[in-house]
Protein backbone atom coordinates (compact mmCIF):
# COMPACT_ATOMS: atom_id res chain seq x y z
CA UNK A 1 0.00 0.00 0.00
CA UNK A 2 1.52 3.35 -1.01
CA UNK A 3 1.57 6.33 1.35
CA UNK A 4 -1.46 8.07 -0.17
CA UNK A 5 -3.58 4.93 -0.17
CA UNK A 6 -2.51 4.34 3.43
CA UNK A 7 -3.66 7.79 4.57
CA UNK A 8 -7.02 7.11 2.91
CA UNK A 9 -7.56 3.85 4.80
CA UNK A 10 -9.16 2.89 8.12
CA UNK A 11 -5.95 1.00 8.88
CA UNK A 12 -4.14 4.35 9.06
CA UNK A 13 -6.91 5.81 11.23
CA UNK A 14 -6.44 2.98 13.71
CA UNK A 15 -2.63 2.86 13.62
CA UNK A 16 -1.95 6.59 13.75
CA UNK A 17 -4.54 7.05 16.49
CA UNK A 18 -2.84 4.31 18.48
CA UNK A 19 0.48 6.18 18.22
CA UNK A 20 -1.05 9.26 19.85
CA UNK A 21 -2.82 7.07 22.41
CA UNK A 22 0.57 5.61 23.36
CA UNK A 23 1.91 9.16 23.80
CA UNK A 24 -1.07 9.88 26.06
CA UNK A 25 -0.32 6.79 28.15
CA UNK A 26 3.26 8.04 28.47
CA UNK A 27 2.06 11.43 29.74
CA UNK A 28 3.02 13.46 26.67
CA UNK A 29 -0.41 14.77 25.59
CA UNK A 30 -3.07 17.09 27.00
CA UNK A 31 -5.00 14.06 28.30
CA UNK A 32 -4.60 11.55 31.08
CA UNK A 33 -6.04 8.07 30.40
CA UNK A 34 -7.61 6.18 33.31
CA UNK A 35 -7.87 2.61 32.02
CA UNK A 36 -9.06 1.46 35.44
CA UNK A 37 -12.43 3.04 34.51
CA UNK A 38 -12.80 1.04 31.28
CA UNK A 39 -15.02 -1.70 32.71
CA UNK A 40 -17.29 0.86 34.37
CA UNK A 41 -17.72 2.71 31.07
CA UNK A 42 -18.41 -0.55 29.23
CA UNK A 43 -21.08 -1.38 31.83
CA UNK A 44 -22.69 2.02 31.22
CA UNK A 45 -22.65 1.46 27.44
CA UNK A 46 -24.30 -1.93 27.94
CA UNK A 47 -26.94 -0.38 30.23
CA UNK A 48 -27.79 2.22 27.57
CA UNK A 49 -27.72 -0.39 24.80
CA UNK A 50 -30.10 -2.73 26.60
CA UNK A 51 -32.46 0.17 27.32
CA UNK A 52 -32.46 1.14 23.64
CA UNK A 53 -32.46 -2.40 22.20
CA UNK A 54 -33.56 -4.96 24.81
CA UNK A 55 -33.31 -7.82 22.29
CA UNK A 56 -29.87 -6.62 21.13
CA UNK A 57 -31.20 -6.39 17.57
CA UNK A 58 -29.18 -3.26 16.94
CA UNK A 59 -29.08 -1.42 13.60
CA UNK A 60 -25.93 0.18 12.23
CA UNK A 61 -24.94 3.58 13.57
CA UNK A 62 -25.99 5.49 10.49
CA UNK A 63 -28.18 8.30 9.19
CA UNK A 64 -31.22 6.08 8.76
CA UNK A 65 -32.09 5.83 12.43
CA UNK A 66 -32.27 9.61 12.73
CA UNK A 67 -34.98 9.79 10.06
CA UNK A 68 -37.22 7.71 12.34
CA UNK A 69 -36.63 9.76 15.52
CA UNK A 70 -39.46 9.57 18.02
CA UNK A 71 -40.58 6.32 16.36
CA UNK A 72 -42.26 8.29 13.56
CA UNK A 73 -42.14 6.40 10.25
CA UNK A 74 -41.02 9.28 8.02
CA UNK A 75 -39.45 6.96 5.44
CA UNK A 76 -42.79 5.46 4.44
CA UNK A 77 -43.48 8.43 2.16
CA UNK A 78 -40.08 7.95 0.49
CA UNK A 79 -40.65 4.22 0.06
CA UNK A 80 -44.11 4.85 -1.35
CA UNK A 81 -42.69 7.33 -3.85
CA UNK A 82 -40.08 4.77 -4.93
CA UNK A 83 -42.45 1.80 -5.08
CA UNK A 84 -42.44 1.62 -8.88
CA UNK A 85 -38.69 2.22 -9.22
CA UNK A 86 -36.37 -0.71 -9.96
CA UNK A 87 -34.04 -1.96 -7.22
CA UNK A 88 -30.85 -0.36 -8.57
CA UNK A 89 -32.45 3.06 -9.06
CA UNK A 90 -33.91 2.79 -5.57
CA UNK A 91 -30.40 2.22 -4.23
CA UNK A 92 -29.11 5.23 -6.15
CA UNK A 93 -31.79 7.54 -4.75
CA UNK A 94 -31.43 6.33 -1.17
CA UNK A 95 -27.68 6.69 -1.39
CA UNK A 96 -28.15 10.26 -2.60
CA UNK A 97 -30.36 10.96 0.40
CA UNK A 98 -27.76 9.51 2.78
CA UNK A 99 -24.87 11.44 1.20
CA UNK A 100 -26.65 14.81 1.18
CA UNK A 101 -28.03 14.32 4.68
CA UNK A 102 -24.66 13.32 6.16
CA UNK A 103 -22.96 16.33 4.57
CA UNK A 104 -25.59 18.57 6.14
CA UNK A 105 -25.18 16.99 9.55
CA UNK A 106 -22.08 18.46 11.22
CA UNK A 107 -22.99 19.97 14.63
CA UNK A 108 -26.13 22.13 14.64
CA UNK A 109 -25.23 23.99 17.81
CA UNK A 110 -27.22 23.92 21.03
CA UNK A 111 -29.84 26.57 20.08
CA UNK A 112 -31.18 25.28 16.77
CA UNK A 113 -34.61 23.60 16.71
CA UNK A 114 -36.82 22.26 13.91
CA UNK A 115 -40.59 21.86 13.72
CA UNK A 116 -41.09 18.52 12.01
CA UNK A 117 -43.66 18.56 9.17
CA UNK A 118 -43.82 14.75 9.21
CA UNK A 119 -45.25 14.70 12.75
CA UNK A 120 -47.49 17.76 12.97
CA UNK A 121 -44.83 20.14 14.20
CA UNK A 122 -43.06 18.02 16.82
CA UNK A 123 -39.93 19.94 17.83
CA UNK A 124 -36.65 18.13 17.17
CA UNK A 125 -33.02 19.27 17.33
CA UNK A 126 -29.40 18.17 16.94
CA UNK A 127 -28.67 15.26 14.55
CA UNK A 128 -32.29 14.08 14.41
CA UNK A 129 -33.51 17.56 13.49
CA UNK A 130 -30.86 17.95 10.80
CA UNK A 131 -31.77 14.54 9.37
CA UNK A 132 -35.49 15.28 9.22
CA UNK A 133 -34.96 18.74 7.72
CA UNK A 134 -32.73 17.27 5.02
CA UNK A 135 -35.26 14.51 4.32
CA UNK A 136 -38.02 17.09 3.83
CA UNK A 137 -35.88 19.10 1.41
CA UNK A 138 -34.91 15.91 -0.44
CA UNK A 139 -38.54 14.84 -0.82
CA UNK A 140 -39.34 18.31 -2.19
CA UNK A 141 -36.65 17.97 -4.89
CA UNK A 142 -34.42 20.75 -3.52
CA UNK A 143 -31.22 18.96 -4.57
CA UNK A 144 -32.33 17.95 -8.08
CA UNK A 145 -32.25 20.24 -11.11
CA UNK A 146 -35.68 18.97 -12.21
CA UNK A 147 -37.21 19.14 -8.73
CA UNK A 148 -37.35 15.34 -8.47
CA UNK A 149 -36.75 13.16 -5.42
CA UNK A 150 -33.01 12.60 -5.57
CA UNK A 151 -29.90 14.67 -6.21
CA UNK A 152 -27.96 15.50 -9.35
CA UNK A 153 -24.88 17.56 -10.14
CA UNK A 154 -26.68 20.65 -11.40
CA UNK A 155 -29.20 20.71 -8.57
CA UNK A 156 -26.43 20.48 -5.98
CA UNK A 157 -24.31 23.16 -7.69
CA UNK A 158 -27.09 25.74 -7.55
CA UNK A 159 -28.35 24.93 -4.04
CA UNK A 160 -28.19 28.14 -1.98
CA UNK A 161 -27.81 29.34 1.58
CA UNK A 162 -31.28 30.86 1.29
CA UNK A 163 -32.74 27.44 0.50
CA UNK A 164 -30.96 25.93 3.48
CA UNK A 165 -32.08 28.71 5.81
CA UNK A 166 -35.70 28.33 4.70
CA UNK A 167 -35.68 24.54 4.71
CA UNK A 168 -33.97 24.32 8.09
CA UNK A 169 -36.18 27.08 9.58
CA UNK A 170 -33.15 29.24 10.46
CA UNK A 171 -33.74 32.70 11.92
CA UNK A 172 -32.05 35.14 14.29
CA UNK A 173 -33.77 33.39 17.17
CA UNK A 174 -33.09 29.93 15.70
CA UNK A 175 -29.45 30.01 14.56
CA UNK A 176 -27.70 27.08 12.87
CA UNK A 177 -23.91 26.76 12.94
CA UNK A 178 -21.86 26.48 9.76
CA UNK A 179 -24.51 27.32 7.16
CA UNK A 180 -22.02 28.53 4.58
CA UNK A 181 -19.76 25.51 5.07
CA UNK A 182 -22.63 23.07 4.61
CA UNK A 183 -23.84 24.71 1.40
CA UNK A 184 -20.32 24.88 -0.03
CA UNK A 185 -19.96 21.14 0.57
CA UNK A 186 -23.13 20.43 -1.41
CA UNK A 187 -22.06 22.78 -4.20
CA UNK A 188 -18.66 21.07 -4.33
CA UNK A 189 -20.38 17.67 -4.33
CA UNK A 190 -22.25 18.76 -7.43
CA UNK A 191 -18.97 19.77 -9.07
CA UNK A 192 -17.26 16.43 -8.48
CA UNK A 193 -20.24 14.63 -10.02
CA UNK A 194 -20.43 17.02 -12.99
CA UNK A 195 -22.73 15.58 -15.66
CA UNK A 196 -23.77 12.76 -13.35
CA UNK A 197 -25.18 12.19 -9.88
CA UNK A 198 -23.95 10.87 -6.51
CA UNK A 199 -26.07 7.75 -6.98
CA UNK A 200 -23.76 6.71 -9.81
CA UNK A 201 -21.48 5.33 -7.10
CA UNK A 202 -23.85 2.35 -6.98
CA UNK A 203 -22.86 1.47 -10.53
CA UNK A 204 -19.16 1.63 -9.62
CA UNK A 205 -19.66 -0.73 -6.67
CA UNK A 206 -21.71 -3.10 -8.79
CA UNK A 207 -18.82 -3.39 -11.23
CA UNK A 208 -16.90 -4.92 -8.31
CA UNK A 209 -19.73 -7.25 -7.26
CA UNK A 210 -23.50 -7.49 -7.36
CA UNK A 211 -23.61 -9.73 -4.29
CA UNK A 212 -20.91 -8.73 -1.78
CA UNK A 213 -18.65 -5.81 -0.95
CA UNK A 214 -15.97 -5.22 1.64
CA UNK A 215 -16.77 -2.29 3.93
CA UNK A 216 -13.43 -0.75 2.99
CA UNK A 217 -14.41 -0.77 -0.71
CA UNK A 218 -17.35 1.45 0.15
CA UNK A 219 -15.17 3.83 2.17
CA UNK A 220 -12.45 3.85 -0.50
CA UNK A 221 -14.84 5.08 -3.19
CA UNK A 222 -16.35 7.68 -0.83
CA UNK A 223 -12.88 9.03 -0.02
CA UNK A 224 -11.71 9.08 -3.64
CA UNK A 225 -14.87 10.59 -5.15
CA UNK A 226 -15.71 13.05 -2.38
CA UNK A 227 -12.16 14.00 -1.31
CA UNK A 228 -12.07 17.18 -3.45
CA UNK A 229 -15.10 18.69 -1.67
CA UNK A 230 -13.34 19.27 1.66
CA UNK A 231 -12.14 22.87 2.15
CA UNK A 232 -8.62 24.05 2.98
CA UNK A 233 -7.24 20.78 4.29
CA UNK A 234 -3.93 18.99 4.08
CA UNK A 235 -2.87 17.65 0.71
CA UNK A 236 -0.51 14.81 -0.13
CA UNK A 237 0.80 14.04 -3.60
CA UNK A 238 -1.64 16.66 -4.89
CA UNK A 239 -4.67 14.96 -3.33
CA UNK A 240 -6.95 16.69 -0.81
CA UNK A 241 -6.93 14.41 2.25
CA UNK A 242 -10.09 15.64 3.96
CA UNK A 243 -10.31 14.75 7.65
CA UNK A 244 -6.54 14.37 8.17
CA UNK A 245 -4.54 16.48 10.60
CA UNK A 246 -0.96 17.03 11.70
CA UNK A 247 0.52 16.47 15.18
CA UNK A 248 4.04 17.46 16.23
CA UNK A 249 4.51 14.43 18.47
CA UNK A 250 4.56 12.26 15.35
CA UNK A 251 6.62 14.39 12.96
CA UNK A 252 7.34 17.83 11.55
CA UNK A 253 4.31 19.92 10.60
CA UNK A 254 2.35 18.61 7.62
CA UNK A 255 4.87 15.82 6.94
CA UNK A 256 3.62 12.33 6.11
CA UNK A 257 4.90 11.08 9.48
CA UNK A 258 2.88 13.72 11.36
CA UNK A 259 -0.46 12.99 9.69
CA UNK A 260 -3.36 11.54 11.67
CA UNK A 261 -6.40 10.58 9.56
CA UNK A 262 -9.90 10.18 11.00
CA UNK A 263 -12.31 10.31 8.01
CA UNK A 264 -15.17 10.63 10.49
CA UNK A 265 -17.89 11.95 8.17
CA UNK A 266 -16.69 9.66 5.37
CA UNK A 267 -16.84 6.58 7.60
CA UNK A 268 -20.22 7.56 8.99
CA UNK A 269 -21.41 8.18 5.44
CA UNK A 270 -20.09 4.76 4.46
CA UNK A 271 -21.98 3.13 7.33
CA UNK A 272 -25.08 5.01 6.12
CA UNK A 273 -24.59 3.87 2.50
CA UNK A 274 -24.38 0.24 3.55
CA UNK A 275 -28.07 0.06 4.44
CA UNK A 276 -29.45 0.81 0.93
CA UNK A 277 -26.86 -1.61 -0.48
CA UNK A 278 -27.93 -4.35 1.94
CA UNK A 279 -31.57 -3.61 1.10
CA UNK A 280 -30.58 -4.09 -2.55
CA UNK A 281 -29.20 -7.56 -1.84
CA UNK A 282 -25.50 -6.81 -1.38
CA UNK A 283 -23.73 -8.40 1.60
CA UNK A 284 -21.24 -6.18 3.44
CA UNK A 285 -18.11 -7.95 4.62
CA UNK A 286 -15.25 -7.13 7.04
CA UNK A 287 -17.21 -4.46 8.90
CA UNK A 288 -14.70 -4.18 11.74
CA UNK A 289 -11.93 -3.04 9.44
CA UNK A 290 -13.69 0.31 9.78
CA UNK A 291 -13.17 2.31 12.97
CA UNK A 292 -15.20 4.03 15.64
CA UNK A 293 -16.18 7.61 14.95
CA UNK A 294 -14.11 10.32 16.65
CA UNK A 295 -16.81 12.93 17.18
CA UNK A 296 -18.01 14.82 20.20
CA UNK A 297 -20.58 12.30 21.47
CA UNK A 298 -18.12 9.40 21.57
CA UNK A 299 -15.24 11.62 22.70
CA UNK A 300 -17.53 13.33 25.19
CA UNK A 301 -18.43 9.96 26.72
CA UNK A 302 -14.76 9.39 27.52
CA UNK A 303 -14.30 12.79 29.16
CA UNK A 304 -17.63 12.84 30.98
CA UNK A 305 -17.05 9.39 32.51
CA UNK A 306 -13.44 10.35 33.35
CA UNK A 307 -12.02 7.51 31.31
CA UNK A 308 -9.85 10.37 30.08
CA UNK A 309 -9.18 13.72 31.77
CA UNK A 310 -7.62 17.01 30.74
CA UNK A 311 -4.31 17.58 32.45
CA UNK A 312 -5.24 21.28 32.52
CA UNK A 313 -8.97 21.57 33.32
CA UNK A 314 -8.96 25.23 32.23
CA UNK A 315 -8.66 24.05 28.62
CA UNK A 316 -12.33 23.03 28.83
CA UNK A 317 -13.24 26.72 29.11
CA UNK A 318 -11.62 27.70 25.81
CA UNK A 319 -12.79 27.25 22.23
CA UNK A 320 -10.54 25.05 20.09
CA UNK A 321 -10.03 24.83 16.34
CA UNK A 322 -10.50 21.38 14.75
CA UNK A 323 -6.82 21.32 13.75
CA UNK A 324 -5.56 22.11 17.26
CA UNK A 325 -3.33 19.42 18.73
CA UNK A 326 -5.65 19.06 21.71
CA UNK A 327 -8.60 18.16 19.45
CA UNK A 328 -6.45 15.84 17.31
CA UNK A 329 -5.34 14.05 20.49
CA UNK A 330 -8.92 13.81 21.77
CA UNK A 331 -10.11 12.27 18.55
CA UNK A 332 -7.19 9.84 18.27
CA UNK A 333 -7.63 8.65 21.86
CA UNK A 334 -11.36 8.24 21.12
CA UNK A 335 -10.67 5.93 18.16
CA UNK A 336 -8.41 3.68 20.25
CA UNK A 337 -10.65 3.60 23.31
CA UNK A 338 -13.76 2.83 21.23
CA UNK A 339 -11.98 -0.35 20.13
CA UNK A 340 -11.20 -1.15 23.78
CA UNK A 341 -14.78 -0.44 24.88
CA UNK A 342 -16.05 -2.60 22.02
CA UNK A 343 -13.90 -5.53 23.12
CA UNK A 344 -15.08 -5.15 26.73
CA UNK A 345 -18.76 -4.89 25.73
CA UNK A 346 -18.51 -8.03 23.59
CA UNK A 347 -16.79 -9.94 26.37
CA UNK A 348 -19.43 -8.95 28.92
CA UNK A 349 -22.31 -9.76 26.55
CA UNK A 350 -20.61 -12.95 25.32
CA UNK A 351 -20.80 -11.85 21.69
CA UNK A 352 -18.20 -11.99 18.94
CA UNK A 353 -17.36 -9.32 16.35
CA UNK A 354 -19.65 -10.88 13.74
CA UNK A 355 -22.61 -10.80 16.11
CA UNK A 356 -21.81 -7.36 17.51
CA UNK A 357 -19.58 -5.33 15.17
CA UNK A 358 -18.29 -1.97 16.29
CA UNK A 359 -20.84 -0.10 14.14
CA UNK A 360 -23.62 -1.62 16.28
CA UNK A 361 -21.81 -0.86 19.54
CA UNK A 362 -21.62 2.78 18.43
CA UNK A 363 -25.36 2.82 17.83
CA UNK A 364 -26.34 0.81 20.88
CA UNK A 365 -24.20 2.22 22.46
CA UNK A 366 -21.45 4.72 22.88
CA UNK A 367 -23.10 7.55 20.94
CA UNK A 368 -26.30 7.46 22.99
CA UNK A 369 -24.33 7.01 26.21
CA UNK A 370 -22.32 10.12 25.33
CA UNK A 371 -25.51 12.10 24.80
CA UNK A 372 -27.07 10.77 28.00
CA UNK A 373 -24.15 11.67 30.26
CA UNK A 374 -23.79 15.09 28.59
CA UNK A 375 -27.45 15.87 29.35
CA UNK A 376 -26.89 14.85 32.95
CA UNK A 377 -23.81 17.07 33.39
CA UNK A 378 -24.68 20.18 31.34
CA UNK A 379 -28.00 21.94 30.97
CA UNK A 380 -27.67 22.29 27.18
CA UNK A 381 -26.38 18.71 26.72
CA UNK A 382 -23.43 20.07 24.76
CA UNK A 383 -19.95 18.57 24.46
CA UNK A 384 -17.37 18.86 27.27
CA UNK A 385 -14.93 20.63 24.94
CA UNK A 386 -15.79 23.66 22.84
CA UNK A 387 -14.98 23.22 19.17
CA UNK A 388 -15.21 25.96 16.55
CA UNK A 389 -17.30 24.31 13.86
CA UNK A 390 -17.33 25.31 10.19
CA UNK A 391 -20.01 22.74 9.42
CA UNK A 392 -17.59 20.27 7.78
CA UNK A 393 -15.93 18.26 10.60
CA UNK A 394 -18.22 17.44 13.51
Amino acid sequence: MNELAYLLSPLAVRERSRLLFDHAMAGRTNFRVNLNRLSEVADFVIEVTQANYPDLEIPFHSRWGHFQAGKVDRLSSLNHALASVDAIERMRIKIELAIVSVLLDAGAGMQWKYQDPFSNGQVVSKSEGLAIASLDLFMKGAFHSQGKIGADAKGLQVFTEAQLRTGFQVSESNPLLGISGRVKLLNALGQVFEGSRPGSMVDEWMKLSRTELKATAILDLVLRRLGPIWPGRLQYQGVNLGDVWSHSLLGSKDSFASMVPFHKLSQWMSYSLMEPLIEGGIEIQNLDEMTGLPEYRNGGLLLDTRLIELRDPLLAQKEHQPDSELIVEWRAITVTLLDRIGEEVRMLLKKDALELPLVKILEGGTWHAGRKVAARLRSDGGPPLQIKSDGTVF
